[in-house]
């Protein structure tokens, strides 16, 4: 019977870092789907609900070459840990600036030419009752899209199903979001944050009577 499963390509000169990454991915039968082309952007990830969506999510960056960057409190930059943040992307940011994070997290958006920041809004992999939206308010004031990126953990699949340029309407923006990330299967279904739990089981409960 013939093989349908796709795989992460191994593109020509991949650096050996990329190629193992790419190697892992193949090994547990992930699937990474090419990231858009596009220069600057909040990537969201998620749905989180495990200590492994971080692991899949470090190898996914290296797998796409992707050089993404995390905003995080600087405090933690402190040795004996501060070169290995840096190393994986991270960017001091000092919570007791004017502004605080949006405002240094869109400077840092407004001095680069190129740069992918990653997010996640949910803010824990157990039943978060609602998201932080500072991203959003991220996007708008430095006009850069949220690209989502979701993991399937049933189809062992990572994809970008949406790119959202963000409005003024919070709410069905929002909305939007949650929509994508309750169609995927993470590996907890049962700590889901609300938003999404809510759409996921609406939506296996359609799934289910469709099949009786």
């Amino acid at each position: 019977m013939q093989n349908n499963k796709k795989e992460t390509a191994v593109p020509a000169g991949a650096s050996p870092l990329r190629r193992l990454a790419i190697g892992l991915l193949r090994l547990t039968g992930w699937y990474v789907e090419p990231f858009p082309d596009i220069p600057k952007a909040i990537v969201v990830g998620g749905p989180h609900t495990s200590n492994w969506d971080g692991v899949l999510g470090f190898t996914t960056g290296f797998a796409l070459a992707l050089h993404a960057r995390f905003m995080i409190k600087n405090s933690l930059f402190r040795w004996p840990f501060g070169w290995l943040l840096k190393k994986l992307g991270g960017i001091p940011v000092d919570r007791s600036k004017a502004g605080g994070v949006v405002g240094q997290t869109v400077a840092e958006f407004n001095s680069r030419d190129r740069i992918i920041i990653v997010m996640t809004p949910e803010g824990t992999r157990s039943n978060a009752d609602t998201w932080k939206t500072g991203f959003h308010h991220i996007a708008r004031q430095a006009g850069v899209p949220i690209v989502l990126a979701t993991a399937d953990y049933r189809r062992k699949q990572v994809t970008f199903p949406l790119i959202l340029e963000p409005s003024e309407d919070l709410e069905a923006d929002m909305q939007r979001i949650y929509e994508c990330f309750s169609d995927v299967t993470p590996q907890h279904p049962e700590k889901l944050s609300r938003p999404v739990k809510v759409l996921f089981d609406q939506k296996q409960a359609g799934a289910h009577s469709g099949k009786r």
